[in-house]
């Protein structure tokens, strides 16, 4: 029998910081590669947001390696979430460092988020009215031209968050294997 909280331990550590290095090394490379490509990250439909794929492929491999070759073919959900949310919140924060840095460095980023997303605010106005009123689009357009590298790291790390705590449920679920009882 293997003792599953010293096991579960190690590999949190071992297994969940390794795959959330990785996957925060993935996204700097995409990040900077979709810009070079001329698709700003920052610019693209949720739907075609990378870290939903990277997110879940990362997950999926650190519970499979945690519960498969450390904890006896068993994970219960807890466990499962908490490597999870390891995953991801390394992911994010890596991420996240690496979005302030970039802005930084790059000037043309942030410039060109501010440029494009006031132009798609301008362009969608009416639409955006009605849906938020005319108040809180006013003030998104005041506040637009301010923008920094740091408000767009803190959106990148937000944003990673909370696609991580859907897929980390999603997946602690699937992935989840308890002992048989009789």
């Amino acid at each position: 029998m293997v003792d599953n909280s010293s096991a579960f331990n190690k590999a949190l550590l071992g297994v969940a910081v390794r795959y959330g290095l990785i996957a925060g090394a993935v996204a700097c490379v995409v990040i900077a590669a979709l810009y070079y490509l001329g698709k700003h990250p920052f610019l693209l439909p949720v739907v075609f947001d990378f870290r939903i794929i990277l997110y879940s492929v990362m997950v999926i491999f650190a519970l499979r390696e945690i519960r498969d070759f450390h904890l006896g073919k068993l994970l219960f959900f807890f466990q499962g979430m908490v490597a999870s949310n390891l995953v991801v919140w390394l992911a994010a924060l890596i991420g996240a460092a690496f979005v302030w840095v970039f802005a930084v460095a790059e000037g043309e980023f942030l410039a060109e988020y501010i440029r494009v997303m006031t132009e798609q605010m301008t362009t969608n106005r009416e639409l955006l009215i009605q849906n938020v009123g005319e108040e809180a689009y006013n003030q998104q357009m005041a506040k637009l031209p301010a923008t920094t590298a740091g408000a767009l790291a803190g959106d990148y790390f937000l944003k990673s968050i909370i696609i991580g705590l859907f897929l980390t449920i999603i997946l602690s679920v699937i992935m989840r294997r308890q002992p048989k009882t009789i």
